[in-house]
C-alpha cells in the first residue's frame, strides 16, 4: 500500500511539472506572437503613413502651382468686366480655398496619427476639391 501511495505521487508530481513548464511555454509563446504582431502591425502603419506624406506634398505642391495661375487669371477677369466670367472666377476661387482648407485637414490627420481610413478620406476629399478648382479655372480661361 504504501509503495502505490509513493507511485501515485510520483505520478502525480511529474504531471503537475509537465503541466506547469506547457504553461511556461505557451506564455511565453503568446506574448512573443503579441510583441511580434504589434511590431509587424506598426510597421504596416508607418508605410501606410509614409505613402499619404508623399500625396500630401504633391498636393500641397498642385495646390501652390494652381493658386499662382489663379492670381495671374485673376487680372484679366477683373479687366474682361463680363459678369458671367466673374461669377466662374469666384466659384473657382471658392473651390481652391476649400481645397485649401482639405489639405490643412490631412496635415492635422497625419500630425494627429488618425487611423488610416480617416487620411485616405480627407486626400480623396482635398484631391477632389483641387480638381474642381482647376477645372472652374480651365472653364473661366475659356470663357476669356
Amino acid at each position: 500500500m504504501k509503495r502505490s501511495r509513493l507511485n501515485l505521487f510520483k505520478v502525480t508530481s511529474m504531471t503537475i511539472s509537465l503541466l506547469g513548464i506547457l504553461l511556461i511555454i505557451g506564455t511565453i509563446v503568446l506574448f512573443g506572437y503579441l510583441a511580434v504582431s504589434g511590431v509587424s502591425s506598426k510597421v504596416t502603419s508607418n508605410v501606410d503613413t509614409g505613402s499619404a506624406y508623399d500625396q500630401q506634398a504633391a498636393l500641397k505642391s498642385e495646390y501652390s502651382t494652381l493658386s499662382t495661375q489663379f492670381k495671374t487669371v485673376k487680372t484679366q477677369v477683373y479687366k474682361s468686366g463680363n459678369k458671367k466670367v466673374k461669377s466662374d472666377y469666384v466659384s473657382a476661387e471658392t473651390q481652391l480655398v476649400s481645397a485649401q482648407q482639405a489639405i490643412s485637414d490631412v496635415d492635422s490627420a497625419l500630425a494627429t496619427n488618425q487611423p488610416q481610413s480617416v487620411i485616405n478620406d480627407r486626400l480623396n476629399t482635398a484631391t477632389t476639391l483641387l480638381q474642381n478648382a482647376k477645372t472652374g479655372l480651365d472653364k473661366v480661361r475659356g470663357e476669356l
